[in-house]
């Protein structure tokens, strides 16, 4: 899992981050390793910070490990006599798995614009957090703050891909400058090899600047045309990890020229934030499918139905196809619950194939239901016929009762009442045909509120 200090690797400062509690040195980025003669984080395990900052065998007389506070940077000049540099010192307290960590930015003070640069830097950070934090979802926090970096960096548009299912990339968010065309709605399901050297350069620790596009024509054609035709001259892209994942990247295009390296560090450092919100926001839309979803047919349940139906408008066409999957008990009782879940998900697939781009619902053990608003008559009942011959290939059986009604005066409730009658009527028949013991579910009384006759 990906620490925050661990997005400052390639930080152009020397960045180290120690155990407050016994001085045990836990990170140094890239620039911090080659500085003191370090090829990797290997070689620092179990080293202290001072024997290696300072070359003390004891704690640091002007350690002030007990100033440091959480989201709140104490700054102070030091010389080090190590490296015979007078340094601008920039210290936090983070608090991370139960443990207290001493992070460490040091700027050579002799580079005034340099030091200037990362006070700026500090303080936009510091308000960027400030604003998005106020959001109240994690996706208003991400518009937010791609909001705000792009206005602080002066670019034209800021976004966040991430990589889908298929392995291809989509753009989930975007900011936009006034007056600049906004592209996310041309750039989902990108094609992998659009984006396929980006990935290479990140797996192998680095982030992507482009100064100018023309730079690229020869060395990344596919990626030349996608941003040509965007109109991006340059950018600043960097990756995003989650626990090791290589899950996307987010970026800004056409900074000014003299921001880019100053882009580049605020976007990195910003990428463990990001990575927080997607993560929050992934975790909401979890807990929201597990409330609306049946996990088993993974179709909507009675609190998605209810949702539906309430966002239904009166006077639009409506057609209800209502199911019951029939012998289900039996199944269970003979052939164990697999058996009959598989029975379910199979008459399921079949309720799919017809009505899927429709509202569909697991409303009882046995029970689905297709709420289609706005489907004409006849499209309604050619679902049905297909329905029931997609059943009988998978030798599966659904009674099934259905109703349309052209503006849908009588309410949802009621043509769903009177599809569960018709849908009665056809299992009857079923039963009396085939003379098998039948059932009720119990649970679509307790749906609709009401006493119905024993089936």
């Amino acid at each position: 899992m990906h620490k925050i200090w661990e997005f400052f690797d390639t930080l152009d400062e020397l960045v180290y981050v120690s155990d407050m509690d016994n001085y045990d040195l836990i990170y140094m980025n890239k620039k911090a390793l080659r500085t003191y003669g370090f090829h990797s984080l290997n070689e620092i395990i179990g080293k202290k910070c001072h024997e290696v900052l300072r070359h003390c065998p004891t704690p640091c007389s002007m350690c002030n490990n007990h100033e440091l506070r959480p989201g709140y940077f104490r700054e102070w000049q030091h010389y080090n006599p190590i490296l015979e540099q007078q340094k601008i010192i920039k210290d936090t307290l983070i608090e991370e798995d139960g443990k207290r960590y001493r992070m460490e930015i040091s700027v050579d003070a002799c580079k005034q614009e340099q030091r200037d640069s990362m006070v700026n830097l500090e303080a936009k950070i510091n308000e960027g957090f400030r604003i998005a934090l106020q959001q109240e979802t994690p996706s208003q926090t991400l518009d937010v703050l791609l909001e705000y970096m792009g206005k602080a960096l002066c670019g034209e548009r800021t976004y966040i891909f991430e990589r889908n299912e298929k392995g291809c990339d989509d753009n989930t968010y975007e900011w936009v400058a006034v007056g600049v065309t906004p592209e996310k709605d041309n750039l989902q399901n990108l094609p992998a090899e659009i984006c396929a050297n980006w990935y290479r350069n990140f797996q192998i620790g680095r982030h992507i600047v482009i100064k100018e596009l023309e730079d690229i024509r020869e060395s990344d054609p596919l990626q030349y045309e996608n941003l040509k035709r965007q109109n991006i001259r340059s950018l600043v892209v960097v990756p995003l990890y989650n626990e090791g994942e290589m899950i996307g990247f987010y970026g800004i295009d056409n900074p000014p020229e003299k921001a880019l390296d100053y882009a580049s560090d605020m976007l990195q450092i910003m990428a463990h934030f990001i990575i927080s919100s997607l993560k929050q926001r992934n975790l909401i839309l979890k807990l929201k499918e597990m409330s609306y979803c049946d996990q088993l047919t993974q179709i909507g349940n009675r609190h998605a139905m209810s949702e539906c139906i309430g966002k239904l408008q009166d006077g639009q066409s409506l057609g209800i196809v209502y199911c019951d999957v029939t012998g289900l008990k039996q199944i269970n009782d003979q052939k164990g619950h697999a058996a009959g879940d598989k029975l379910l998900t199979d008459a399921c697939e079949c309720l799919k194939k017809s009505f899927g781009e429709y509202g569909l619902f697991r409303i009882g053990g046995d029970e689905l239901l297709a709420i289609c608003a706005e489907i004409g008559e006849a499209a309604l009942w050619q679902g049905i016929e297909q329905l029931k011959k997609d059943l009988q290939d998978k030798s599966v059986h659904m009674a099934i009762g259905g109703i349309w009604e052209k503006d849908s005066l009588n309410g949802v409730e009621g043509l769903i009442a009177e599809a569960e009658e018709r849908m009665y009527r056809d299992k009857a028949a079923y039963y009396k045909k085939y003379g098998v013991d039948r059932r009720r579910s119990s649970e679509r009384d307790a749906l609709f509120g009401r006493r119905t006759p024993a089936n």
